[in-house]
């Protein structure tokens, strides 16, 4: 089984966590935030760790206040005052050294807590008490706790969408019909371009322009091909659409003929990052009312989370509604989620899914260490030379991978993904499905996770051959298979910050009445304990089970949304706005079991 789980990894190039590349607020561009629990508030105590401008803002004013006080007229005999000539610069370097001293890690002084992967040891040393444990395994039906009713605000902010339409499109134009057409194009892997797709619909609805279905950019990293009607279902975008946002197969002839049938001879306008809505209504909209049609070239990020409950609705209705994967996708899809189904019928038919991002280009981009020794050191130089072409021998980029770790930047190895799933519980009868690409070292890093863990299944081990023939080499295809699989996992596993675990969570949220049903383990307090030669399996037990606990606690957060005020990603939570397309769209009333939820999911997608 081992063997056949490595050898039949196929590559799939998707690195979500690329900096720059993400199309969200906080939760997105950093991979480093705790999911531990906030402790309670201390007594307010003196501060003993002053920030650096405040040290030297300190030393600086004692040193004024002392030349302000010495005598003029003594020459070098400073009396009495002499004790501070000599107390302040020892005062300066341990004040330097308190305000830095978080960053002796990445100097070498110091050996941190988490900073060496020692994990594989560690398992070893705990493999007969984790075989011969006698406690209870966790149900995976009794998993979550937070069983909850989500308060959702009113009034529903869909049941007067059409009309707020209807008097936007009337403000916004002197004379019917639309303004214009609006072009762009969607770059990067699978979900970013999902991101650029939703955000082109709002603005689409902002600007009252007819949406060309987009582009896709052939990227550098993912090497995909795939253009919009290879990922989705064209006819069912445009379909779920009407009434909202028109959208077009491509421009007319007329049009193209201005422009020498060529897309790009239409000038391209570059859109700041994050642009309000101020900026496309006072700079875009009247250069698409002169024009007739606006090409915006990238479309990453180039909307604002905080726009108009009436144009928040169009992200909602793009992503849950009209977005569907193109036939051979879906079909394929629904197949391998029966399969799992199937191979966990003595469980329920429950599964958890396991976001994997332990692929080679991943271990080299993250520049971390393993324990692979000098000869990893050395294969990872070369794989980043030759993917990122100098970027990581800039002299302003420092390579520090114990620090790295320690800040939990390190994507997690698969026995990492199974110490902590079975501290966490879960026994070697859980049916695990791994969304990954391509293992890196798969035989050495994959034998542990398969001791825990045999019921392993991954695409490649689901399908039959010849379905997944035509998959090969495109990874977007892919990566909407193991994203469907995983979004009707009773448990979903990240392990690594992107875009495929964010709108994961937020399909999740969507699909199950707000909870994300989502272990995101806090890598920082991972590290240690797994750093940590001497722990006993009881208590990394006990610290597992506060992990999932606070996952649970977490799944079920919604933001505070106070009309244009809106920070956080609405791909990953999507809750209040949209709410209202649960209570109006069928497949998603009122269900909290997954199989539930993919019946009436694959019903209201037919």
């Amino acid at each position: 089984m081992a063997s056949h789980i490595a050898t039949s990894m196929n590559p799939k190039a998707n690195i979500n966590n690329n900096s720059g590349s993400n199309g969200y607020g906080s939760e997105s561009s950093s991979g480093t935030n705790s999911n531990s629990p906030s402790p309670p508030p201390s007594p307010l105590q003196p501060r003993l760790s002053p920030t650096l401008s405040q040290c030297r803002r300190r030393l600086s004013s004692k040193n004024h206040s002392f030349i302000r006080r010495k005598n003029p007229g003594s020459g070098l005999n400073f009396g009495p005052n002499l004790r501070y000539l000599l107390v302040l610069p020892l005062l300066y370097v341990s004040g330097l050294v308190m305000c830095v001293g978080q960053f002796s890690g990445l100097l070498g002084y110091a050996s941190v807590p988490g900073s060496v992967y020692r994990s594989h040891e560690n398992f070893q040393r705990l493999w007969d008490d984790i075989r011969f444990d006698n406690s209870s395994a966790l149900q995976l039906s009794s998993v979550w706790k937070y069983k909850r009713r989500m308060k959702i605000q009113k009034p529903c902010p869909n049941s007067t969408a059409r009309n707020h339409f209807f008097m936007y499109r009337t403000s916004i134009t002197e004379s019917p019909g639309s303004s214009g057409y609006l072009i762009v194009d969607a770059n990067g892997g699978l979900n970013q371009q999902r991101s650029a797709i939703c955000n082109a619909v709002a603005v689409a609805g902002l600007l009252n322009a007819i949406l060309v279905i987009p582009q896709f950019e052939l990227n550098s990293v993912w090497r995909d091909p795939s253009q919009f009607g290879d990922i989705y279902d064209v006819d069912y975008f445009i379909d779920n659409l009407k009434g909202y946002v028109n959208v077009v197969r491509e421009l007319p002839k007329t049009l193209m003929e201005r422009y020498d049938r060529n897309i790009s001879n239409i000038p391209n306008l570059r859109v700041q990052a994050w642009a309000p809505v101020n900026y496309y209504l006072g700079v875009v909209h009247p250069i698409l009312r002169d024009q007739g049609v606006i090409r915006i070239a990238p479309f990453d990020n180039r909307l604002t989370m905080n726009v108009p409950p009436h144009i928040q609705l169009l992200r909602c209705i793009a992503n849950y509604k009209a977005l569907k994967f193109s036939l051979p996708i879906s079909t394929l899809a629904e197949k391998l989620v029966n399969r799992m189904i199937e191979r966990s019928s003595t469980i329920g038919g429950k599964y958890v899914s396991v976001h994997l991002r332990f692929e080679q280009d991943m271990v080299a981009f993250s520049c971390c260490a393993y324990d692979g020794g000098e000869a990893e050191n050395l294969e990872m130089d070369s794989f980043r030379e030759k993917g990122w072409k100098g970027k990581f021998k800039r002299k302003d980029h420092v390579i520090a991978p114990a620090l790295n770790r320690v800040e939990g930047k390190c994507p997690l190895t698969p026995v990492e993904v199974g110490l902590m799933l079975c501290g966490m519980g879960f026994d070697n009868n859980t049916s695990i499905y791994l969304a990954s690409g391509n293992i890196y070292q798969a035989e050495k890093y994959l034998a542990p996770l398969l001791k825990m863990f045999p019921l392993l299944y991954t695409k490649e081990s689901l399908a039959k051959p010849n379905e997944l023939a035509p998959f090969e080499g495109y990874s977007s295809r892919l990566s909407a298979l193991d994203y469907t699989v995983s979004l009707f996992s009773e448990v979903f596993v990240t392990t690594q910050d992107g875009n495929f675990p964010h709108f994961l969570m937020g399909h999740r949220r969507f699909l199950f009445g707000g909870h994300a049903k989502t272990i995101k383990p806090d890598k920082r307090k991972l590290v240690v304990l797994l750093q940590d030669m001497g722990i006993s399996w009881k208590a990394f037990k006990e610290e597992m089970e506060v992990m999932l606990a606070e996952s649970d606690r977490k799944g079920m957060m919604v933001p505070r949304v106070k009309k244009f005020n809106r920070k956080t990603s609405i791909y990953t939570y999507p809750l209040p706005e949209c709410a209202c397309l649960q209570h109006s769209n069928n497949s998603t009333l009122k269900l909290t079991d997954s199989a539930d939820v993919l019946e009436s999911y694959y019903e209201s997608m037919r």
